[in-house]
């Protein structure tokens, strides 16, 4: 069973006096279902659960009235009375994005505590036919994502006090043994290997290597294509897959932006807004602008016409390339551009499940080029990824040139030991999960 961090969410959820109807976004087969059911098996006497993927017939329940004693009398006769237990019985209602009426009738059962209400969606918020009420404002929402590095960590059987011992380290900024930075990025690469995916990382961790890894991460592509066919009803479903299909070739050029030249031939721009939107919407993509200026606020300075699209899960990326990129990663081989790809691919997904908005920032000519920014309460802080460890020019004038006054120093995540040079700290990749409670408390 895979410990996961939205169990501790759900619990406060559960214990907060008078909560409202809880709507849990995510993309496909991120453990939605999976942690709801174990969360619900572990504090409710009866768990209540409608699939509206399996049972279509279900959205029968919520026609007619949407008042909870004309629901709680259909879902009776549906599913027998005794398994309502008043004060006792979770209420599950799981893809509720292909019932309408559903998603409606959230903001009505806030006027009845007898029973506690979770909604869960793939494809909530997309431009699918919905023909009710948004329930905005009666609804509290909870974003899920894979599992991030930490929750990996727990799969392999690491404790918090491992973890937290890694974390004073970082605290401190003392390096780490010889031991723990090989074993962590062996357990790291592995990690960028197989990516996030919950069932991804129990088939790893019940076999013990990598056996039917990429065939299950090619599938879950195939299934998100189909997801594009199935929802992407007031856009050009052949636009979305392009754009999608078309992420490893813009991650494999110099720069790594985002350039309708390479979607398709004489596409214009104009004809895809919307695409990358609903990608991102759909949980599929990461977005990432690029700042006019290198200077805070972070959300008012960046232009929303020039990006770079990332992978949401780094195995989704490694699937999408050749058969062997596995075996090249496991053997730490360069692969040239590639490889600095997937490292940024990976830091920009342990960035975005912290909360953070993701920005670069390259100048007209160039010779500034940083890979992203996240800050402090003081500072704006550049965080350059490295594949290899060459030397960091952009990084080093983003933290001298007076006119960057908002930067006051920057970190630099690579194959490296935790340091400070005086100018910016050296952390290793896998330390990346804890990048954001770092800032609060160094």
């Amino acid at each position: 069973m895979l410990q996961r961090k939205i169990e501790d969410s759900l619990i406060k959820w559960k214990k907060t006096k008078n909560h409202k109807s809880l709507m849990i976004f995510g993309a496909r087969q991120v453990g939605k279902t999976y942690s709801i059911r174990a969360f619900g098996n572990s504090n409710y006497e009866s768990v209540v659960e409608i699939n509206f993927a399996e049972r279509p017939d279900a959205a029968n329940i919520f026609e007619g009235n949407l008042d909870p004693d004309t629901l709680l009398t259909n879902i009776s006769a549906d599913i027998g009375a005794g398994r309502l237990i008043p004060g006792k019985t979770l209420i599950f209602l799981d893809e509720i994005q292909e019932c309408p009426a559903a998603i409606t009738s959230l903001k009505f059962w806030n006027s009845d505590d007898r029973y506690d209400i979770i909604a869960t969606g793939s494809m909530l918020g997309l431009n699918y036919k919905f023909q009710g009420s948004y329930p905005v404002g009666n609804v509290e929402y909870l974003d899920m994502h894979s599992l991030d590095f930490e929750e990996f960590l727990w799969a392999l059987g690491y404790t918090e006090e491992q973890i937290d011992g890694l974390y004073r380290h970082m605290l401190d900024v003392t390096p780490l043994s010889n031991t723990e930075m090989n074993v962590m990025l062996e357990h790291f690469c592995e990690y960028m290997v197989i990516g996030g995916m919950p069932a991804v990382v129990n088939s790893f961790v019940v076999n013990k290597n990598y056996s039917g890894i990429l065939k299950m991460q090619k599938q879950l592509i195939l299934d998100y294509e189909e997801d594009i066919t199935k929802y992407a009803e007031s856009l050009d479903k052949a636009k979305i897959l392009n754009v999608y299909r078309k992420i490893p070739v813009f991650l494999g050029s110099d720069n790594k932006k985002f350039r309708i030249s390479k979607v398709a031939h004489n596409a214009r721009n104009r004809d895809y807004v919307g695409v990358v939107d609903w990608l991102a919407n759909a949980g599929m993509v990461n977005v990432c602008y690029c700042m006019d200026s290198p200077e805070l606020p972070l959300g008012g300075n960046f232009d929303p016409d020039n990006f770079k699209l990332y992978f949401r899960d780094t195995g989704l990326l490694i699937g999408s390339l050749d058969d062997e990129v596995q075996d090249d990663l496991r053997a730490n081989k360069n692969f040239n551009t590639y490889k600095g790809a997937i490292y940024e691919n990976i830091v920009a997904d342990m960035l975005y499940k912290q909360g953070y908005a993701l920005y670069f920032f390259r100048n007209e000519k160039s010779t500034i080029e940083m890979d992203f920014f996240v800050r402090d309460k003081d500072s704006l802080i550049p965080v350059e990824v490295k594949a290899n460890d060459s030397s960091t020019p952009s990084l080093n004038k983003l933290i001298d040139k007076p006119e960057f006054g908002d930067v006051k120093y920057g970190i630099k995540l690579g194959r490296r030991n935790i340091g400070w040079n005086g100018k910016f700290y050296t952390f290793p990749y896998f330390l990346t999960f804890m990048l954001k409670r770092w800032l609060k408390e160094k």
